[in-house]
């Protein structure tokens, strides 16, 4: 596994070692004792996973203290624009975000550390995207930003007039009003 550092501090993409022949091909999503050796050691307790259409937009979401998550996302069919928020005051990149395509072909993933608002928009017809979380959600601690907030002025690399999004995700604070 290729482990490569980003702008910003803990966020990091990961290239898997994949072993292709005629028959198809093989690689490690995630292997404990490698990531423990590389990267750090998480205890990973779920394994979410979410099929959206083109141009759905989820994010961006975090989960307030004590319930925080790190998360390990990659996409396992079809292609997305993934976005991580770093939201930790005492960062030099607070209020930066991340944003790099996940996809069937690439098989890159994303370790976004707690501190982070997450969110994808979906770029093919269809995209399936799986994650592991280091903890449990919990509804009370359910957070986000509005996706497309002015301050943070993300590229989403997608007509903003053809974006789906929930009720929930259309009404999430800007930036500026995070407590």
């Amino acid at each position: 596994m290729k482990v490569n550092k980003t702008f910003i501090t803990n966020l990091l993409v990961l290239e898997p070692n994949i072993f292709e022949d005629k028959r198809g091909y093989f690689f490690e999503s995630y292997n404990k004792k490698t990531f423990k050796k590389n990267i750090g050691d998480f205890s990973f307790i779920q394994d979410n996973e979410s099929k959206s259409s083109r141009g759905v937009l989820r994010g961006l979401h975090f989960q307030k203290p004590p319930f925080e998550q790190t998360k390990l996302v990659r996409c396992i069919k079809g292609e997305i624009l993934d976005v991580a928020v770093d939201i930790r005051k005492n960062s030099n990149t607070y209020g930066k975000y991340y944003s790099l395509i996940l996809s069937e072909k690439n098989k890159k993933q994303i370790l976004i550390p707690k501190g982070f608002a997450h969110g994808f928009v979906v770029l093919s017809e269809s995209a399936i995207i799986n994650y592991k979380v280091d903890n449990f959600y919990n509804q009370k601690c359910d957070s986000g930003i509005i996706w497309n907030d002015p301050i943070l002025n993300i590229d989403w690399n997608f007509d903003s007039n053809k974006v789906l999004i929930s009720d929930k995700d259309k009404n999430l604070p800007f930036f500026k009003n995070l407590n």
